[in-house]
């Protein structure tokens, strides 16, 4: 992979110099072309073709620039977060803060979903939630177990808290 990468880069730079010794040499009759098809020459004033021809598209390549830079944001959005990988991640991981590819998900090993895996991460999932359900009811149930037991209190601040229990706000002298 290294060695391809240095190939591309080598024949990359050596493209690049051929371009500009070719632009160096025929740099005259390039820059006719270009005031040719800018605009910027023969005209009845100053930077007028340029105004009334290529210059009038400038908005119109603002907008492709815009719908380009979503499009790429979308697809950004949706592929896999494994660096390099541009297959779209619609197997989220780490409690949803990734979204990754079958292949780059920890769950999967490289493979596609089986049925006997879905079926048993179902399981597991399912047995999870029971867990904390459960764990949910048991201080449920702590909680409002405790509350009964502590109405039997009695001191000085006894007849505000059971005021304050009952939902009556007006405790206190003035009741």
């Amino acid at each position: 992979m290294v060695r391809w990468r240095l190939v591309i880069t080598a024949g990359l730079i050596c493209a690049a110099a051929v371009g500009i010794a070719v632009w160096v040499i025929y740099a005259r009759q390039f820059g006719h072309w270009l005031q040719v098809h800018t605009g910027t020459v023969n005209e009845p004033g100053p930077y007028y073709g340029f105004w009334s021809g290529l210059g009038s598209d400038l908005a119109e390549f603002g907008i492709i620039c815009a719908i380009g830079t979503g499009v790429y944001q979308l697809v950004r959005k949706y592929n896999c977060h494994h660096p390099g990988c541009w297959r779209v991640g619609n197997h989220p991981a780490a409690g949803g803060q990734f979204s990754l590819c079958y292949r780059h998900h920890p769950d999967y090993q490289g493979k596609k979903p089986t049925h006997d895996l879905i079926q048993r991460m179902h399981s597991e999932h399912m047995d999870r939630q029971a867990a904390i359900h459960g764990k949910l009811d048991e201080v449920h149930q702590h909680l409002t177990a405790r509350p009964a037991a502590a109405n039997s209190v009695s001191g000085p601040g006894a007849p505000a808290a059971q005021a304050a229990r009952s939902g009556n706000t007006q405790a206190g002298p003035g009741r």
